[in-house]
Parts: C-alpha cells; structure tokens; sequence
C-alpha cells in the first residue's frame, strides 16, 4: 500500500542555517508517526513545508498520492481539505464562537447545499468526539486551555481528514490535560483510522500516541523506531533526549 505521505531528499535552508537535510520518511495508512526533536530543529518547518505553507529547496513530497509541488492553487486547497491541521497555538477565531469557528472550514470546502443539508449535524458530532457538546454557543475567551485545543481539534477533524497534522499538541498544557489530549488522539486515530504526524518533544506524549518515531537530529532523520526502542538506545545523541 502507498504511503499516505512519502517525503524523499527534503531540503530546506535559511541562508546558511541548513534547517532539514535531505530528510526522508513514510506515513503509512492509519497510523500515528512522531518526529522527535528539540526546540528549534525543523519539527515546525517539516510540518509546514509538507503542506506547502512553506517552500522547500529541493526534494520530493507527496501527499495522497499527488505531488505537492506540482499542484496549482485550486489542487492544493483541495487536497488541504483531506489533511486536518492542529496548530501549536489552536488558532480559534476570538471574534466567532465556537459553531462559528467549526462552521468555518465548510463554508470553505462545502457548497452552500451542503452547509444546509450537514453543517449542523458535522459541528455536533465533532463536538461529541471531543466531549464538548455543551460549548456549542461559547466563545474561545470563555474555555480553558485544555478546553480550547480540545475545540481546535474538533475543527480539524469536521471535514473528515485523512492525514492530521499535530504540531506540538500538548505544549502549554498540565500534565493532566497532556494525557487527556494524547488520549484523545488516540479515540481519534482509532474511531477513523486517519494517519497522523505528530510534531513535538513531549515525551510522554509521543509515547502514549505514536506507532513509530523518527529523531530529528541536525536536520536528518537520525534514527527511526519504536519509542521504547529508542528508549533503549546507548547512541549518546538519542539517549539525551531521554535522560
């Protein structure tokens, strides 16, 4: 089965900063893959060049089977449709409330027939996943921390993805919400079978969440493996990172 994202010989470069260096991995189908990194490594730049926020140097990045960098701008915002985006900082609109910013991504992917046929109903069950029925008329300012990522995720999962983007998803949070959110993601991953990259250096998140891991270490893929394998590891550059 093809991967649902193959990234061959990625570069990317800020002036002399070399930030990924001929950088390669796989997502396979279903399955939840963690980049490990610390601070300031190129988790971020990976994540946005992936979905063309970003332009690469030079390297190769396919998504659902479509190369990126080969689509126009009509192509790319409909395959953005099927890659669901966590951001670091939720990214809620303050402005609208909680339906409102839901609502927000059909209005751009779904034709107005659509909006009034499912709207309602895609807002309340991605508010049902995320155990937040009750906020449906709230406003971000209202929730808490933890409140909030949990309605960023019910956005990035309203249009049904199968690729979810999570960049640094407990970053800011206890580490009672940490588990909370990485459970979440777990129900999610299990409840769609949707494929993940996870973005952070929360260990105990990536352990909880991820089926595979991938260290990235002075913009190459260093090593690649289970957590508890890279746990395990005597590498002085990968033990740093557990100890």
């Amino acid at each position: 089965m093809e991967p649902v994202i193959q990234i061959k010989d990625l570069n990317k470069s800020f002036g002399d900063n070399h930030v990924l260096r001929n950088f390669n991995m796989a997502i396979n189908a279903g399955e939840n893959l963690a980049i490990l990194g610390k601070s300031g490594s190129g988790k971020s730049v990976l994540i946005k060049c992936i979905i063309s926020l970003m332009e690469v140097d030079s390297g190769e990045m396919i998504v659902l089977g479509k190369d990126i960098q080969l689509l126009n701008s009509d192509e790319l915002d409909s395959l953005r449709a099927e890659v669901g985006f966590l951001f670091q900082s939720n990214a809620l609109y303050d402005s609208m409330t909680i339906r409102e910013n839901l609502e927000f991504p059909l209005r751009r992917h779904w034709s107005k027939e659509e909006r009034k046929k499912g709207a309602d109903a895609a807002v309340k069950e991605a508010l049902e996943d995320v155990g937040l029925s009750h906020t449906i008329d709230m406003m971000p300012a209202e929730l808490s921390g933890g409140m909030r990522k949990r309605i960023a995720l019910a956005r990035a999962l309203i249009l049904r993805p199968k690729v979810i983007m999570y960049d640094e998803p407990t970053t800011g949070l206890d580490p009672i919400t940490s588990r909370e959110i990485s459970n979440l993601m777990l129900s999610v991953q299990k409840k769609y079978k949707s494929a993940a990259l996870i973005i952070s250096h929360d260990l105990n998140c990536i352990k909880m969440t991820s089926n595979r891991v991938i260290m990235l270490i002075e913009g190459t893929r260093y090593a690649e493996d289970t957590y508890e394998n890279l746990r395990k590891s005597e590498d002085p550059k990968i033990k740093e990172f557990f100890d």
